[in-house]
């Protein structure tokens, strides 16, 4: 994975933030792409949430922090490839068993968004959580769009030029990375991801970074060799 294509902080939230100001589905696309940003979803995986996959707190809570249940992805494949003629089709989480699920908390900044977003669209437990205009499955070519549009409309143009945030996907790449940086273990990562520990670690190994401080105390703190007696001196 190419280093160059995560966002940093002030990035995401500055793309975020024009797509929720946009006057077309603003906020119904921000509480997507927000989830992308905190969950780190694959976007054919976040189309499929429901609303009953989704676990809020209740608002006096301590505890602000929701959960995803991450148990099905309809990718874009066309209509001539699938059975029903339908563009999307439903399968299996890539890289699980069949019928396997992954749980992913999200920060208590994302939960706010959501709980905002199902009271605005009046969603009911049984509804996908991100729809179209039309009530149906959230468009990739929508989802794209909005993604290119607003890279465009806040990143300088050289920025906009680069890898950074190129592909809608880059918003999961900057959370893997993210946590893995902060500190979870890879197999908790892993977990949350749908992916393997070794694919994982050998798509995000490079991007890892911060830790040399705190590696350098660990090293220094085993100590060194023994100082060896000099023969004769004394």
């Amino acid at each position: 994975m190419d280093k160059r294509s995560l966002l940093n902080p002030e990035q995401a939230a500055a793309i975020l933030d024009w797509i929720r100001r946009r006057p077309r589905g603003g906020k119904r696309l921000h509480a997507f792409f927000a989830t992308l940003y905190y969950c780190g979803p694959r976007p054919e995986e976040a189309v499929a949430i429901r609303v009953e996959d989704l676990t809020l707190p209740e608002p006096d809570a301590d505890d602000q922090w929701c959960e995803l249940l991450i148990h099905t992805a309809t990718p874009e494949v066309g209509k001539q490839w699938t059975d029903t003629g339908e563009i999307h089709e439903q399968r299996d989480l890539k890289g699980r068993a069949e019928g396997e699920t992954s749980t992913v908390p999200g920060h208590p900044s994302l939960t706010r968004i959501l709980r905002q977003h199902i009271e605005d669209e009046q969603l009911q437990p049984g509804d996908l959580l991100f729809q179209g205009e039309s009530g149906g499955i959230l468009a990739g070519a929508v989802i794209r769009r909005a993604w290119h549009s607003a890279r465009k409309a806040v990143l300088p143009p050289h920025v906009f030029d680069s890898p950074t945030g190129r592909r809608v996907y880059d918003n999961r790449n900057t959370r893997l990375t993210k946590w893995l940086n902060d500190g979870i273990p890879p197999a908790q990562v892993a977990e949350w991801a749908g992916n393997s520990v070794a694919v994982l670690l050998a798509t995000y190994a490079r991007c890892i970074d911060g830790q040399l401080p705190d590696l350098k105390r660990r090293l220094e703190a085993a100590g060194d060799l023994p100082e060896a007696e000099v023969p004769g001196a004394g």
